[in-house]
């Protein structure tokens, strides 16, 4: 039996060897056994019964060669890209928003720093260094943590990864050179700890929406739906490796995918071959102020500390001392935190920056605003007084725009310790 195709589809082979081959060109069916004409994309795990599969593919990010026809393959696809080689839009931002809440969509952050620590002491070292407990997480393991100043004000939110040999730590862009140069300067002499920024020798998808977990399973990498936030494995494309985990940027559901830039162009085909729609930059910021992720620049500066910003999940209360741990203590054990973040629907566009006002009174500023999902809608994100707003309540934005607080999906999942009942509003 023979059977041809010309468009685009997708076949598991099941064996000894799980494999996924894509392409677009003519397939042929001959006994089972799939010929293609043209090359191949083999996404690949190895199993073994007697190695956990965490463990299969020693994975620690060497420099690979670079051959990067990621940002050509999007251009096909219509991208408008900027200087700097980040995705602005696809022009398509309605379609991938709608995706994200509706279906699957498909986001190059490869403009998203990426650092990688390593050496024997790397655990211990970033530990002291921010505010999630790093010593109770094991390999294939991660987590969210949180960089801050000594006195608590938040630096950026870091997605961490525990790997075999190091840890990668994904950061903004914004802050990625900023934080290398502070991780390097608390780096002593007798540490075993090296720091190195992998940015450029790496890129990084994330995939968001309710059909994400389809996508992965059509991928033969079901495996990882429904473990933890943060688990990951190593997989190999091509030949090159490429690590999966769970979760992504602004979401705990969703996957993240870090490769090689040569593997780059044959894995992003492969998830819009699977009904995933790409999505840019433009979109992802949009995205990002209505789910309510903090953003350095923006909700993490100077002005804020970390409980304000309402980052609990990142933050562990009984480890031992790191840096900003006495602050922290402090504002949880006398209910310090004089203001929080929350969700804003307007009625006309605002500037970040404004004033929000309550009676006459400034009880808080405009951290991030967007125009909606409609024309009609417009969104923002901004700090205000405990004491002078709850979800609900109605605010004066600028000099006349009304606001109505509203919480906000990232921050409404945070979970903080039992304090009193005013440190809950």
């Amino acid at each position: 039996m023979a059977a041809t195709s010309s468009t685009a589809t997708t076949h598991l082979i099941v064996g000894s060897t799980s494999r996924l081959h894509n392409t677009r060109t003519t397939k042929f069916f001959q006994n089972g056994v799939v010929l293609t004409q043209k090359k191949t994309l083999s996404l690949r795990r190895r199993r073994s019964a007697s190695i956990p599969p965490t463990a299969v593919l020693p994975f620690d990010l060497s420099p690979p060669p670079i051959d990067h026809d990621l940002l050509e393959t999007v251009k096909s696809e219509g991208a408008k890209i900027s200087g700097e080689g980040i995705v602005e839009t696809f022009g398509n931002d309605g379609e991938a928003l709608d995706a994200a809440d509706n279906g699957v969509a498909a986001v190059d952050l490869s403009h998203f720093g990426r650092i990688r620590v390593s050496g024997d002491d790397r655990i211990q070292f970033l530990h002291n260094q921010s505010t999630a407990n790093f010593e109770i997480l094991r390999e294939g393991q991660g987590c969210d943590t949180v960089f801050v100043t000594p006195t608590a004000r938040t630096i950026d939110i870091a997605h961490a990864w525990i790997m075999k040999n190091a840890v990668i730590l994904v950061v903004s862009p914004l802050t990625c050179s900023s934080i290398t140069e502070m991780l390097n300067k608390y780096v002593f002499f007798a540490d075993k700890v090296e720091i190195q920024d992998i940015t450029k020798q790496t890129c990084l998808f994330v995939v968001v929406g309710p059909k994400s977990n389809q996508v992965m399973r059509d991928l033969n990498l079901g495996d990882l739906v429904g473990e933890a936030y943060g688990t990951h494995r190593h997989y190999s494309v091509n030949g090159m490796p490429i690590t999966v985990g769970v979760g992504n940027v602004i979401s705990e559901e969703g996957f993240s995918l870090l490769m090689s830039p040569a593997a780059a162009g044959s894995v992003w085909e492969t998830l819009l071959s699977q009904g995933a729609v790409p999505m840019g930059s433009n979109a992802w910021e949009k995205l990002r102020i209505i789910k309510g992720r903090p953003a350095p620049g923006k909700e993490l500066t100077n002005e804020f500390n970390v409980l304000e910003a309402g980052l609990w999940n990142s933050i562990s209360l009984d480890k031992g001392c790191y840096k900003g741990q006495e602050t922290i203590s402090r504002l949880i054990t006398y209910d310090g935190l004089k203001q929080r973040l929350w969700g804003i629907c307007l009625s006309a566009p605002a500037e970040p920056g404004s004033p929000i006002i309550v009676d006459g009174k400034k009880v808080g500023k405009l951290t991030s605003y967007t125009l909606g999902r409609k024309e009609s809608d417009h969104f923002g994100l901004g700090y205000i007084k405990r004491k002078d707003a709850l979800g609900g309540d109605t605010v004066t934005v600028g000099d006349n725009i009304v606001g109505t607080v509203v919480e906000v999906p990232f921050l409404a999942r945070q979970s903080p310790p039992l304090l009193s009942k005013s440190s809950s509003s």
